[in-house]
This record gives structure tokens, sequence and C-alpha cells, in this order.
């Protein structure tokens, strides 16, 4: 299967490139047919770069029935049995389902009306292989589809970008997949002061273009990321420190350097963190209440610091992981690959409650939930209504999610 390489310009600091195969397929007459057809433009005006999308990858498949929970409906405890989360302890958000406890956190941003659950998202024919099926939401492929280009990239493909504009994207995470694509640039930074100590010591050179495309291609990327981290770290020097200090597990560090970015106001459409450790085989309970209980605090901490700065209304974060969890449990006190599950929406402008159907538990497909929202009508809302691009992902029909002002 096709990925990216990376170009590594230096330990720390690393731009995403398209392989030479990938680049191959994607000049395909077929590849190029299906963009033509795709082709994004501005929904009713210009593009609105100065959107930022906090792409938050729950990596390894959270276990969704869990997270929000159907605590009214009898068949949960039923079918969950020593994984179900007792009814007294979940969050209630309405009368039929909460929150996991862990998650307590998210209560002010559910009361505030910022956070938005939209239930049941799957897509069709699910894959349960993680490597593949992170790839179909990487790409917003469809099951049978091969994609090479990330859906942040697809979205912007041939729109004009502004004036200045050296990067698009920040990746505190290894996988820069979703922002990887023609016209894209993203960049890989997991320490802010190694990616800026490193970037000045990385000099440009004098010497004359060589005659090797591919190779004068690398170099002038080279130049380029240097140019463009030169002036993050000048960004970066001036930005103030947050309002509220962050925890010091890695996912909240990452939060911390996503504030960072955004205090700065550095000009990007997205900037992905990321949280590991979900593949819950076995003994499932514990570790799944400390994985989210990072993700509440964390999220809910990241909501107060762009509050006080004031950019709460120009950044909306959405979680993501490669699919759910299986209804019912193994033998090991965990759960295997599933398919459907919920994800969060945050922001200034996002309507929050619950949007999207709750999977019925009474109607399940070979023991898994039956998806009721697909991830690229999630992603076209998200193309049109936040960076005002009209983009289907293959949808000829795409049904806007209401999550968004």
């Amino acid at each position: 299967m096709l990925r990216r390489d990376f170009l590594q310009v230096s330990a720390g600091l690393s731009i995403a490139l398209a392989t030479p195969q990938a680049l191959a397929q994607t000049g395909t007459p077929a590849a190029k047919a299906a963009r033509k057809a795709a082709q994004p433009a501005a929904a009713g005006g210009a593009a609105r770069w100065d959107r930022i999308l906090v792409l938050v990858e729950l990596k390894g498949a959270n276990d969704g029935l869990n997270t929000v929970i159907p605590f009214a409906d009898p068949l949960y405890a039923k079918l969950r049995g020593p994984i179900a989360i007792p009814r007294e302890r979940v969050v209630q958000l309405d009368q039929r389902v909460g929150l996991h406890p862990a998650l307590k956190d998210l209560v002010e941003p559910w009361k505030a009306r910022d956070l938005a659950i939209v239930q049941g998202i799957g897509y069709p024919y699910p894959n349960r292989s993680h490597f593949r099926s992170i790839e179909i939401w990487d790409t917003a492929s469809a099951a049978s589809q091969t994609l090479t280009e990330g859906w942040i990239a697809q979205a912007f493909e041939g729109v004009s970008r502004p004036a200045g504009r050296r990067f698009d994207a920040v990746v505190i995470d290894t996988n820069a997949l979703p922002a990887t694509g023609a016209g894209m640039l993203p960049i890989v930074m997991q320490d802010a002061e190694s990616f800026i100590r490193q970037a000045r010591a990385m000099g440009e050179g004098n010497r004359p273009p060589p005659a090797n495309p591919a190779l004068a291609h690398v170099l002038k990327v080279r130049a380029e990321i240097h140019q463009a981290s030169l002036e993050l770290a000048e960004r970066m020097r001036g930005a103030p420190d947050p309002a509220h200090a962050y925890g010091t597990d890695g996912f909240s560090r990452q939060l911390a350097l996503a504030t960072r970015i955004l205090m700065a106001k550095v000009p990007v459409v997205a900037i992905k963190v990321a949280l590991g450790g979900f593949d819950t085989h076995a003994r499932q309970m514990e570790p799944h209440e400390r994985l989210l209980g990072m993700v509440g605090e964390g999220l809910a901490q990241f909501r107060r610091n762009l509050r006080a700065a004031g950019l709460w209304n120009d950044v909306l974060v959405m979680t993501y992981s490669e699919f759910g969890r299986r209804v019912q449990p193994n033998a090991s006190g965990g759960t295997d690959h599933g398919t459907a599950a919920p994800h969060f929406v945050m922001g200034g402008q996002v309507k929050g409650g619950l949007h999207g159907a709750y999977p019925p538990l009474s109607d399940l497909q070979d023991g898994d939930l039956r998806h009721t929202v697909d991830f690229r009508d999630v992603f076209a809302t998200v193309a049109r209504r936040w960076w005002a691009l009209d983009h289907t992902f293959g949808r000829r029909n795409p049904v806007m999610v209401d999550f968004l002002a």
C-alpha cells in the first residue's frame, strides 16, 4: 500500500514528500480524472485560510461504546458484561447516553454548547486492519480504493495559497498523511526547541542546482523548509505562555506545543496531534480509563487556553480513530477490532450536542455496530462549512452534519 516517505532534513525536522511510486500513481489518467471530478472550489467566496483544524488521532481504535455510553439501553449492560460501565458512574448527557467518567472534564464544554458528539461514524464494508483502515480515514477513500493524498490536501488542491505562506500544516506526531499531497506542505515537529535549533543550524548552501530533477526538487524543498522554519522560530519566540499549565503526559505536551503554535499566530490550516494505546485487546478497563482521562483533561485545558487567548472561535478540534471495537468483550477482558464509533468536535463555532443517530444495539451486523454517519460526510462538512471549500471526497450526495454554526 502506498504511503509517504519523509525527507529527513535533520533529526527532529522533517517534511512529508510523496514517494516516486505515489507521484506516478497520482499522474495516471484515472487519478487525474478522479481529481478533476472532485475538484474543490471556494463555496461562495474565498477559501478560509484563517481557520485552523486541530486533528486528534486516537491511535489503535478507541472503544466508542465505552466512551459515549448508551446507558439507558438494557442491551448495553447485557452485551458488554464485565466491561460495562456501571450506570451510576456514567456522566449523563441526556436521558439516553452519557460519557465515560474519565471524561468528566468535558462536561464544562458540553454545558457551554461548544462540544458536539457525532455518533455512529464509520463507512461501508469496514476494514479491520489498523494500517489499512487509518489509511482509508486519512485519505477519505472508499474501502475498495487506494488513494495517495490526504483528505486535507485533497480539499485544498487547486486553491490559491495566500502570498507569503511557506507551509500549511504542523504535525506533532509521526503520521502526516492527512495533510500530505500535491500543493500542501506539512512540517513534522515533535519538539519546538529542537526543531528551531536544528533549523537554524541547517545551511542552505550556495551550490548550483543539480541536473537530476528529483534531487533538484528535494534540495528546493530543503531550502524552503529551512526558510519556513526560521520564520516559525521568529514567530514562536514572541509567543506568550498559555494561561493554564498542561499536564506532563505526552498528549498534554503535544497540546501545549499546539497552543504555542496557535498563540504565535503561525499561518497554518491544520495541526495534528495523537494519543496511542487504544488497541485494548486485553484487560481493557484500567488502560482505557487512563487514556480517556488524558483526552478529557487535555482537551478541556486546550479549550481554556484558547478561550483565554481569544482564539477559540478560530479553531476546530476533531477526534478520529481507525475504527471502533466489537460490541461484546473477548475472553481476555478486552475488545477486538470493530466498526463504528462516536467522535468529538469542539470549538467556539461548534453547535454543541448530539449529532447523528446512535447505532442500535438491537440491530448489529455480524456482532458489530452499523454506522449511521459516513466519515467522508464529516470531512465534507469541515471542508465546506469551516474552510469554505466544495469537496465531496467521492460522495455523490454528501450529507452535511450540522455541528457547525
